[in-house]
């Protein structure tokens, strides 16, 4: 089982923020790719209660909103959980650390009906278009680091995923600074996004984020 480390940054000026990555030289590793995420666990949520998390992702290259891709999808399976000497963060941690599981299947929908046989359903589902660069050989701290661009339905994020330092120092590099750091998922930060609306938290599917712009829209017009 590995170890991930990683923290998020809440991205308000996008443009802003491709311009600081090429000043670093950041290199697309892995063009846009859409993510379809399902998370699995029993009706009374004993997974979630010990911070264990069960997902499947889906993954397709070269979609777009609105389009779909002729590219043949990618499927993982992947379970984490907190470090068995520390708390889900970490004691003292300022990045989130968590043991991982994570390999690729060839067959998504079948090992969502075995999780289903074994009593367990996908009660949460969420989609995001991610970006994942790396910064050249030449800047040796950055070795092992990998950055992700989300765009999601609550907003733009940043991911940095890689060892202590190289995570501080390119969040630096960046123009953010430790109280920056996000560690929730997206499961919390979607709750959060919804509770500040007043709004009933569902999917973070940007099928809904659209229905949402079309009922404000109608109000604003009725």
């Amino acid at each position: 089982m590995g170890k991930e480390r990683e923290i998020k940054l809440s991205i308000e000026d996008l443009p802003a923020l491709r311009r600081s990555l090429a000043k670093l030289g950041a290199l697309v590793v892995t063009p846009r790719v859409h993510e379809l995420n399902v998370v699995f666990d029993t009706p009374t949520f004993d997974l979630a209660k010990h911070e264990h998390l069960l997902r499947i992702r889906a993954e397709t290259a070269g979609r777009s909103r609105g389009k779909t891709s002729r590219a043949a999808p990618r499927a993982l399976v992947t379970f984490k959980r907190p470090m068995p000497t520390a708390g889900s963060n970490g004691k003292g941690e300022q990045h989130k650390v968590r043991e991982e599981i994570e390999l690729e299947v060839s067959d998504e929908k079948a090992l969502a009906r075995l999780f289903e046989a074994l009593g367990m359903r996908g009660w949460f589902r969420y989609e995001k278009f991610r970006t994942t660069f790396r910064l050249p050989s030449s800047r040796r701290w950055a070795k092992g680091l990998l950055i992700e661009l989300d765009d999601t339905p609550i907003g733009i994020f940043l991911e940095l995923e890689g060892p202590a330092r190289a995570i501080d120092r390119a969040a630096r590099a960046l123009g953010f600074e430790p109280s920056d750091y996000i560690l929730a998922n997206y499961m919390v930060l979607y709750r959060k996004y919804c509770l500040s609306r007043g709004e009933e938290p569902r999917d973070m599917l940007f099928a809904n984020q659209k229905q949402r712009a079309s009922g404000t829209k109608s109000k604003n017009f009725s």
